[in-house]
């Protein structure tokens, strides 16, 4: 049995091989495929990685609202944000408890009988951002190590490029 290899006039890089057409791709469609899905990916990736990261960032601004309004709570039932025995404000350094939330350690100072400050400090994939609030609820932001991004002494920075206000 003997086998005939011949080329067809309507497609030229189809092979005929017994009776039976095989067609394929050429080197230079396989390569502009592959540029096309780099170029999206190129554009994709940092999109992707800037929509994670914000998904993220709300873990820390609810974290402090957390806090933030159970030492409200705090004063409302003892008029001050300071100890006052029995009673214990739920952001004491002492109660050696650790928030956790997220990527982001949420910590205070010791509150005082008429302030405090928290903090939330990010790790892993948010390192580098520090979102605070104390008890006038001032807000702000430091970011440090991520491009594109900017802080904040007014608001909690929660996009790239997010303008602060004035």
């Amino acid at each position: 049995m003997q086998i005939q290899i011949l080329r067809t006039a309507r497609r030229p890089h189809a092979t005929v091989v017994a009776g039976r057409s095989i067609a394929g791709f050429t080197l230079i469609e396989v390569m502009i495929t592959v540029a096309i899905v780099a170029i999206l990916a190129s554009i994709a990736l940092p999109s992707y990685r800037d929509y994670v990261l914000r998904g993220q960032l709300v873990d820390a601004t609810n974290g402090l609202a957390a806090m933030r309004a159970d030492m409200e709570r705090y004063y409302q039932d003892n008029r001050t944000y300071a100890a006052k025995d029995p009673f214990v404000p739920p952001c004491t350094p002492t109660t050696k408890r650790t928030n956790v939330v997220g990527y982001f350690t949420l910590s205070c100072a010791t509150p005082t009988a008429t302030g405090y400050t928290l903090k939330a400090v990010g790790t892993g994939p948010t390192e580098g951002f520090t979102f605070t609030v104390n008890e006038l609820g001032l807000q702000s932001t430091v970011i440090t190590g991520t491009s594109g991004w900017t802080g904040c002494d007014k608001a909690w920075v929660t996009k790239r490029g997010q303008a602060c206000p004035k």
